[in-house]
């Protein structure tokens, strides 16, 4: 599993979980049924992996993480920057309370603070007028605090500086440069000057006929012009479409056979009946059984954290 997140550079976490977390779907596209514990061991056990702004990523990119947070703590070049500064200024208090609650009391949950900010209507497109919600996250992007656990779901917070190892210090060009070689790697190609070019270490020989399922969040798909010009394989993730404009369906997993992209599943799991829906299937479906079945597998192993897989009913009516 480490390895995995190495190789991809990071994991994009999504409270989406039609089937399963973003996370955990991607590890699973990849290693077939797996413990999820194992993944909390690596983040908050064992420190390998850690948690940044709805992303994991390996320990070894902590710097590189760090090197962005200086350049956040200066940044005024988007409207979002000057929000967040602007934000901080009118609750200095605000702040010094969070900091000071962690640092006598943390770790803390969100809802462990009183909402201690201004008066003023300073309205977020995302948070709206959740202040404790939104100061955390601006002290999160800004380093002063960090994700130190899960709880329910939730995060779990406490200083940074209590939570974070000590390392090098990387300029940001520096960083970016890295990012941008690793996420090469990672991708195998990328466009340049309107050609596509391999990476050198990328391999070319024969890939097994393995077929799994793909998260919308998947770095194989998840730039989708990339995908349609890669694979000849055009995918939209529909969420947000009008149900009588929807292509296909709500949560659209592409099917992926060997190194061709060859359908698309809508499934759904009931975690109170423990029951995998199929809602539709489109394209070949010929080998869907199987991916399927492993699905069924790691999402009952998921249910029951530590216990090996066992059998998960799965409804499949597929057209």
């Amino acid at each position: 599993m480490l390895d995995t997140v190495r190789r991809l550079g990071f994991l994009q976490l999504d409270p989406i979980a039609t089937v399963a977390t973003a996370q955990h779907l991607v590890l699973w596209s990849r290693l077939g049924p797996f413990d999820t514990a194992e993944l909390d061991r690596l983040l908050w056990k064992e420190r390998k992996l850690f948690e940044f702004n709805a992303f994991v990523y390996p320990i070894e990119s902590l710097p590189l993480i760090q090197a962005r947070i200086r350049r956040n703590r200066r940044a005024t070049t988007y409207k979002r920057d000057r929000w967040r500064r602007e934000f901080l200024k009118t609750n200095a208090a605000f702040r010094r309370y969070v900091l000071r609650e962690l640092e006598r009391h943390g770790p803390l949950l969100s809802r462990d603070l009183e909402d201690r900010s201004t008066n003023e209507q300073l309205e977020h497109r995302w948070y709206g007028r959740r202040y404790v919600g939104l100061m955390l996250q601006t002290l999160h992007v800004h380093g002063e605090i960090a994700v130190v656990g899960r709880r329910g779901g939730q995060r779990v917070w406490d200083l940074a500086d209590r939570w974070y190892p000590k390392t090098e210090t990387v300029p940001v060009r520096e960083a970016e440069r890295i990012f941008g070689e690793q996420r090469f790697r990672a991708l195998g190609v990328r466009l340049e000057k309107g050609e596509w070019v391999a990476h050198p270490d990328a391999a070319d020989g024969p890939v097994p006929d393995r077929v799994t399922l793909l998260s919308p969040f998947d770095r194989l798909v998840h730039d989708r012009d990339r995908a349609e010009a890669l694979f000849d394989f055009h995918y939209r993730l529909e969420m947000y479409v009008p149900p009588a404009q929807r292509e296909y369906g709500y949560y659209v997993l592409p099917i992926l056979v060997g190194d061709r992209l060859v359908g698309r599943v809508e499934p759904r799991f009931d975690r109170k009946t423990g029951k995998l829906e199929v809602l539709g299937a489109w394209g070949d479906t010929s080998q869907l059984d199987e991916a399927l079945a492993s699905l069924a597998a790691f999402l009952s192993r998921a249910r029951r954290p530590g216990a090996p897989p066992g059998p998960l009913e799965v409804d499949a009516p597929i057209r």
